[in-house]
């Protein structure tokens, strides 16, 4: 005797990893709202949630204008800073010469503070899109570089060893074998450098500029517009968190393999 009653299905892991991170999202955008209001919070001061959204709706077209200058400088600076990473990768890993003179550069570059180069910058190219463009690259294509190193050089010596008894020469093991194994330490890269562009464009719209979301926030902050520069802050947020989704889309493309190795790992534990 067949059972017409319907069977309930619990819902998969996956759901479940988006609904939590929801309701907390949620859970503390209400306590806000209510605590500002309840608190009677001056709203120069703090906005509510509420109020942020209301802005975002009046001043959309201004938000978008300012959006679309910061945008140009992280596409622009990211996509410069990519081409520089993973060409300096390239030439640290051919040579251990060149490794021993170039790495200490590439380490000594991150130490020196952006804030004060970005005054510099605004010296020698001015306030127009250049200056951001450097700052961009200059913040965002360590990450891709070092995690271009590591994975060229996380090759089994064996597969080495194989590849030159069949007669390899050192660009097809580098072609065939480095290349295909560094990916997903390059997207690695790829996906800190793209998150941290978005700060790079900023600093340099905050030191000096004449667009961009990060002038419109120092420009709203002593008229205090507070709830306008949430609201910028809140449509950096998303820009952040959409090119990073961008990345992790096109890493799905090119790495399907890496992906499935993850999955059945993930079963297998």
């Amino acid at each position: 005797m067949k059972n017409n009653l319907p069977q309930f299905k619990f819902p998969k892991a996956r759901t479940f990893s988006w609904v939590i991170p929801v309701i907390i999202l949620v859970g503390l955008v209400a306590i806000w709202e209510i605590w500002v209001r309840l608190g009677d919070v001056p709203r120069w001061q703090l906005p509510a949630p509420s109020a942020i959204l209301r802005e975002i709706v009046m001043s959309w077209s201004l938000l978008l204008q300012h959006a679309y200058i910061t945008l140009q400088e992280i596409i622009i600076g990211f996509f410069l800073s990519l081409v520089l990473g993973l060409v300096l990768a390239a030439v640290i890993i051919s040579s251990k010469i060149l490794e021993r003179a170039i790495l200490p550069i590439l380490v000594s570059s991150q130490t020196i503070p952006i804030i004060a180069i970005a005054p510099l910058l605004l010296i020698w190219v001015g306030y127009g899109l250049t200056s951001k463009i450097i700052i961009v690259i200059l913040i965002s294509f360590y990450p891709i570089a070092v995690n271009t190193i590591d994975g060229l050089k996380a090759i089994n010596a064996d597969m080495i060893a194989m590849m030159r008894s069949l007669g390899a020469s050192n660009w097809q093991i580098f072609s065939k074998l480095q290349v295909p194994t560094s990916l997903p330490y390059m997207f690695s890269g790829i996906k800190v450098g793209i998150s941290i562009s978005v700060i790079g464009a900023v600093i340099g719209e905050w030191v000096g500029a004449i667009g961009g979301l990060g002038y419109l926030i120092k420009y709203s902050q002593p008229l205090f517009l507070t709830a306008r520069v949430f609201a910028a802050i809140f449509v950096l947020s998303v820009m952040g968190i959409g090119l990073f989704a961008l990345v992790g889309w096109v890493e799905r493309l090119m790495l399907p393999w890496y992906y499935k190795e993850k999955q059945a790992k993930s079963i297998n534990q």
